[in-house]
């Protein structure tokens, strides 16, 4: 296994004379997610120092998909590490956190499992912040592979402006551990519900538990990426197919289980949880594969921003992101398009120019520039949690736009800075 290689702004200074320095990040160094400036309005830090802590969870006696065989459907204990960052109170003597996380898989030639760490403005174990308490939740669901570090630029700023984020580290859906992709394909909104469950449960005031009394869970959101997309999207009420259900069948000898998930399980309706008031849906896996019909995009009843490239080519376009969208038609919904973008439109920069070219390609545009997207998605998303969650209705001004950005300057953007981008916005019955 390769040594852990540590990224902080001055890469050329790392590259260029080898050396592997741990420093932990000034105010004046870069730090994924920090404002360039050009960013617009809301993608800015809000008010609030962020802690950051990492435990366990467990979901017992759930399906071990990977190991299904013909009539044999094992059970297992399911277990998930989340990463949890709130408002808090730093120390004057605080050190910022250095998030850890690996490239490539195990027993991948090309790309061997390979660990590094870049740095974040947030300080483990910090104090929570109370005064304000408790905060709105927002869930957040990396792709296949990911990580529960894949998105720090939103996470530590939705938690400055006051939320609680919990991103999920999906068990058989990581670097260090990939498993079966039909593993994904069922338990990716499950867990997202699970974890929804608990945070509701340690969150309660008599918890015990550093949660208790500071997140609100009767006020969630769900945001997913990638197979993180396709889960939200379903534990929102967009039930998934018959013909995808049965090809999943074909690929786990276990149709029955995702059908679970489907309009044709009485239950499934009842598994749409009421604490969820809104979903982000970054580039959605299935539409171009048959997870979703007319009456499944119909169930989606939740409030919900979808965010694309016009050239994804993972999870398509047309056929994909924008036909979902445009099948949702019982739900209030937006699509931020970014032009000429493919499927990266919600992860952390790529880390240097001199990584491996399919790690690179991993977390890169070919035509955007990361950290512009970056900073647009704060934005976006600070308008959209703040309306929905907080019921700051002063924020609809940001989301109320010509869908052309060019026919006039963007609420909120610099003026000439609202280029690149379409909008589109419809309520429900539409």
């Amino acid at each position: 296994m390769k040594p852990i290689r540590t990224v902080y702004m001055l890469f050329a200074c790392y590259f260029c004379f080898g050396i592997a320095i741990d420093v932990f990040p000034q105010e004046d160094t870069f730090i994924f997610g920090d404002p360039l400036p050009d960013a617009p309005a809301l993608s800015f830090r809000g008010d609030y120092q962020v802690g950051v802590r990492t435990f366990d969870l467990t979901h017992k006696n759930q399906p071990d998909i990977q190991n299904f065989v013909e009539k044999e459907e094992p059970t297992y204990d399911r277990k998930l590490t989340v990463e949890v960052w709130y408002p808090a109170n730093h120390k004057d003597n605080a050190v910022p956190v250095q998030y850890k996380d690996y490239f490539g898989a195990p027993n991948d030639e090309k790309r061997p499992l390979t660990p590094f760490t870049f740095p974040g403005r947030a300080v483990r174990e910090a104090d929570p912040e109370r005064s304000e308490s408790p905060y709105p939740l927002v869930i957040v669901s990396h792709g296949y592979l990911g990580s529960r570090f894949l998105m720090t630029y939103l996470t530590e700023n939705l938690a400055s402006k006051g939320y609680v984020v919990v991103a999920i580290h999906h068990t058989e859906s990581t670097h260090e551990n990939p498993g079966k992709f039909a593993s994904t394909l069922y338990h990716r909104s499950k867990d997202q519900l699970f974890v929804l469950e608990e945070m509701g449960r340690l969150g309660k005031e008599n918890a015990d538990n550093f949660l208790a009394g500071l997140v609100d869970a009767d006020q969630t959101a769900l945001v997913g990426y990638s197979m993180g997309g396709y889960g939200v999207l379903n534990a929102g009420g967009a039930g998934y197919a018959p013909g995808f259900v049965n090809a999943f069948g074909q690929m786990t000898a276990g149709s029955r289980k995702l059908s679970e998930r489907s309009l044709a399980d009485p239950a499934y309706r009842e598994s749409v949880d009421p604490r969820i008031k809104a979903i982000v849906a970054f580039a959605p896996w299935g539409m171009a594969r048959g997870a979703w019909d007319d009456e499944g995009l119909q169930n989606l009843k939740i409030p919900t921003l979808f965010i694309a490239g016009d050239q994804d080519d993972i999870s398509g376009y047309d056929k994909g992101v924008k036909a979902i969208f445009e099948g949702a038609k019982n739900t209030e919904r937006y699509m931020l398009t970014y032009l000429n973008a493919r499927h990266n439109v919600a992860p952390n920069p790529p880390l240097s120019p001199d990584l491996n070219k399919d790690d690179y390609m991993h977390y890169a545009e070919p035509v955007w520039d990361e950290r512009r997207i970056n900073n647009i998605n704060q934005h976006f998303l600070t308008a959209f949690l703040d309306l929905h969650l907080k019921g700051k209705n002063e924020r609809a001004r940001y989301l109320d736009l010509p869908q052309n950005s060019l026919d006039e300057t963007w609420e909120g953007f610099i003026p000439r800075t609202s280029i690149g981008l379409e909008w589109r916005q419809e309520k429900p019955g539409l």
